[in-house]
């Protein structure tokens, strides 16, 4: 079956519109008779968009417990037995309820995908998981809904959903996006204008960088080499040499000055391994690069300003950033350089020539040795076949002259140079031409091949012998310097691949773009088998499913790939745009390898999350059981033996006597009570179940009931709390029991002579409540241990507790959206810092971020 295709509405901020748009467009299609239904919409209480939801189908939601509090979440199995051609489902950002299917709303919508029903959906731009932290230093407020930018950047259509900042206050003061009593606080803070149009700056970049991939793959499948102006992309050019971060510093000006361009800078390496680059040169170069906010890339080519140029027009630059010449003034007559011949073959893409002091001052001394291509092989049949005969027209009219030797010695340079030229076969060639006019011209009797003295003999015959082990020793050398060269190449990649790895980029699709770069392909895709295997299954689609891809094109099957490397039973790296090299796989097999690692890598770290909460609740049940073993037998049996006792028959107790016995075993049960539960919510902490009932609270009744829970203890605490202060949105009891447990834990370890103090006060949009004993204190280093469940720092005794009180006080006020923090109190102790949010109801606060 198909996959679904999926659409999403961007909105640069809540409220502009895009809920409205998607079911929009949902009865445009209805009214073209497709078969649409609602999976899931939230209205927020606006009656227009309710009215748009009316005569359309909706699936009913599924209910779901949570915490004692009923909610109701897009019920994907009803959908998928619905089978409609096409589901709206608003919200993608939105996290589940636990006990969901999934965790995340994407989630779900990737389920229905997979099922062939299409689906419309939307999302604000403050729920992209890369703009998260931007967006919370804007606006103050953090998103604790995201989705992955990927999920949203696979869709096949992303429509922005924009509005201008004026017109979109405008809509909330008329009370069309808020409640009434929530539009002026909104309005005061993260619907101010300056945030409204940094959100916007930042939905324009975005969709932006999205249409660009959707361009650069309308490229590459019809085949568009040529540079399409759309956006400013400046390529600068890099070897690794002294000019590099002149290079660098001006391109990045070159591309401030178009607001939005991209900056790339590229190394090429070339295949035969000569491109001289220094590597400690092209790492300094490269942190440069990364520090003005550019990215590094590096390919593979023989003809540097041609790979210069496709890498080019592959990323759509429009201009590109060369360094002038090193080369000496002669070196340029013999050859145009790279920086000519660019130029000359740049067509629409604007070439700068940057100069800079080390300019025309010669590249310094050259590898030695050079590999034989293409050029300098014809170039030695070229003097093979030509220039022994011109050779031997010049030396004609001197033979009456020269001897026999001088004129082999002649002939010797001439074989020489030929083989230092182009190798072996041309020379053995311009060696065995030159015997037959060295015969003919002039050895006598002239004018015919024979020879009359032996001795004339013996040196022709030294003479082809000596040319022939000349060539031969080139032609080795040669290939050995290919070869060399080649594994230098080979060797600059795969430490480039290293470096990929150590800075932590091992992600499988950056990896993947990294290769096709290298190597200048059009896809490379990463298959694994879904079925056992077969013998037609290489070019069986249904046998294998794309676990990662970059470009465009991925291969479906290795049968459909140009080259593929089979890395095991199961996975297989398949390439396309051109047959590489056999030398190439070498690289191409290390990329695989790699790729595979990430993959394994990031299935474990997936599983490792999934039996991280296990583990620690194996922990959390194995400390209980060795905890409680003392600490629940404790008062137990302080209790029995007070019960005992006033049951004997044989004692006559006085009226004192039983009163402390009952007092005994009351203060046994509550110690017990207290501890059963402290357990059973640390257990329902544990399980996410714990029940809250939040709701707005005034300190200066919260308090003082916390302190009369105290009983006798409640003389040592010394309370200053002002009635001014806002208030809290806390659950009651929750709130009263973490603080009995704070005060109750500070009077165990402060002095006697000294009282516990209390004291609130506000601090942002939450309130302080500072509990501070003048005890031992504790070092910052142990902070987090005494949060710790069962321990106590510096405890020697199992005779007060197990040790839960501060890790469930701790896990309580985050229950409830709080912290709890230690300090050091001044002049010694510790001092507990329960923060607690403030209630919306006594003071304006940022307005909750509902998708719009």
């Amino acid at each position: 079956m198909p996959r679904g295709r999926l659409r999403v509405y961007l909105g640069a901020a809540p409220g502009v519109g895009k809920t409205f748009a998607m079911l929009g467009e949902g009865r445009r299609r209805l009214e073209r008779g497709r078969d649409v239904v609602v999976g899931l919409v939230e209205t927020h209480g606006r009656p227009r968009t309710a009215e748009l939801i009316e005569g359309m189908e909706v699936v009913p939601r599924r209910t779901l417990v949570h915490r004692g509090t009923s909610f109701t979440e897009l019920d994907v199995d009803a959908v998928i037995a619905r089978a409609p051609r096409i589901a709206l489902i608003d919200e993608l950002a939105h996290t589940n309820v636990p006990g969901s299917k999934n965790v995340k709303r994407w989630q779900d919508i990737e389920e229905i995908l997979d099922a062939g029903i299409h689906v419309v959906s939307t999302v604000n731009v403050q729920h992209l998981e890369s703009l998260n932290d931007v967006v919370e230093q804007i606006t103050g407020v953090a998103q604790r809904e995201t989705v992955p930018d990927e999920v949203v950047r696979r869709a096949d259509q992303v429509e922005l959903v924009d509005m201008s900042p004026d017109a979109l206050r405008r809509r909330m003061a008329h009370g069309n996006v808020y409640a009434p009593e929530k539009v002026d606080a909104a309005l005061s803070n993260y619907f101010r204008v300056g945030n409204l149009t940094a959100l916007r700056e930042l939905a324009l970049l975005w969709v932006a960088g999205k249409v660009d991939d959707q361009l650069d793959r309308y490229r590459a499948e019809h085949g568009i080499a040529g540079t399409w102006e759309a956006r400013e992309r400046v390529v600068v050019a890099l070897t690794g040499g002294p000019e590099g971060e002149t290079l660098v510093r001006r391109a990045a000006r070159i591309a401030d000055r178009s607001k939005g361009a991209d900056l790339l800078a590229v190394h090429v390496t070339r295949a035969d391994g000569l491109a001289g680059a220094d590597p400690a040169g092209l790492a300094r170069q490269r942190a440069l690069v990364e520090d003005v906010g550019a990215t590094y890339h590096q390919v593979v080519g023989d003809d540097i300003p041609r790979a210069l140029l496709d890498f080019a027009r592959g990323v759509n630059a429009t201009q590109l950033v060369l360094g002038a010449s090193r080369r000496g003034r002669f070196a340029q007559l013999l050859s145009r350089g790279v920086g000519v011949t660019a130029t000359a073959l740049s067509g629409s893409i604007d070439v700068h020539m940057i100069t800079h002091a080390q300019a025309h001052k010669g590249r310094g001394p050259a590898r030695s040795g050079a590999a034989l291509t293409r050029t300098r092989r014809l170039a030695g049949w070229a003097g093979a076949i030509a220039g022994v005969p011109i050779l031997t027209a010049v030396l004609i009219p001197f033979r009456e002259t020269l001897t026999l030797p001088s004129e082999i010695l002649f002939f010797l340079l001439m074989v020489v140079g030929v083989a230092l030229i182009g190798g072996m076969w041309p020379a053995v060639t311009a060696a065995v031409g030159g015997s037959l006019l060295l015969n003919y011209y002039f050895t006598p009797p002239l004018g015919t091949l024979t020879i009359h003295n032996p001795e004339n003999l013996f040196a022709l015959v030294v003479f082809v012998l000596v040319a022939a082990m000349v060539s031969a020793i080139v032609d080795v050398a040669a290939r050995r310097t290919r070869e060399a060269a080649r594994a230098g190449a080979d060797a600059e990649v795969l430490s480039t691949l290293a470096g990929h790895v150590l800075r932590g980029e091992a992600a499988l699709p950056s990896l993947l773009a990294r290769l096709r770069e290298t190597f200048a392909l059009t896809s490379v895709t990463l298959l694994e088998r879904t079925a056992p295997p077969g013998p037609d299954d290489q070019c069986d689609p249904e046998a294998w499913r794309i676990v990662a891809t970059a470009g465009a094109a991925p291969c479906t099957c290795p049968g459909t790939a140009d080259t593929d490397v089979v890395i095991d039973e199961t996975l297989v790296l398949a390439v396309r745009g051109r047959l590489l090299e056999a030398s190439d796989r070498r690289v191409l097999e290390a990329f695989a390898a790699e790729a595979a690692v990430a993959l394994r890598q990031g299935r474990l770290e997936e599983e490792a999350g999934r039996a991280r909460p296990l583990a620690e609740a194996d922990k959390m049940r194995t400390a209980l059981l060795a905890a409680v073993s003392h600490d629940l037998r404790t008062p137990l049996a302080a209790a029995k033996a007070a019960v005992d006792s006033l049951r004997a028959t044989d004692i006559r107790w006085s009226g004192e006597d039983r009163e402390e016995l009952l007092a005994t075993a009351d203060e046994s049960l509550v110690k017990l009570d207290r501890l059963v539960a402290n357990l059973l919510d640390m257990s329902r902490l544990q399980a996410g179940v714990l029940g809250l009932t939040l709701q707005p609270l005034a300190l200066e009744e919260i308090i003082p009931r916390a302190i009369d829970d105290l009983g006798h203890l409640s003389e040592r605490i010394d309370g200053h709390v002002s009635i001014d202060l806002p208030d809290i949105v806390a659950d009651p009891a929750l709130t009263e029991r973490i603080l009995v447990n704070l005060m109750s834990n500070a009077i165990r370890y402060s002095p006697a002579d000294r009282k516990v103090i209390i004291t609130a006060s506000r601090y942002g949009e939450h309130v302080e409540i500072r509990v501070a004993d003048h005890g031992p204190g504790i070092p910052p280093e142990a902070y987090d241990r005494v949060f710790m469940p069962f321990q106590r720092l510096g405890d020697r005794d199992n005779h007060t507790g197990v040790g839960l009180g501060l890790a469930l006080s701790r896990g309580l006020a985050e229950a409830m959206g709080g912290t709890l923090l230690p300090e050091e109190t001044p002049g010694g102790g510790l001092t507990m810092i329960l923060k607690l949010p403030v209630s919306a109801g006594t003071h304006a606060v940022p307005a909750p971020m509902e998708s719009a």
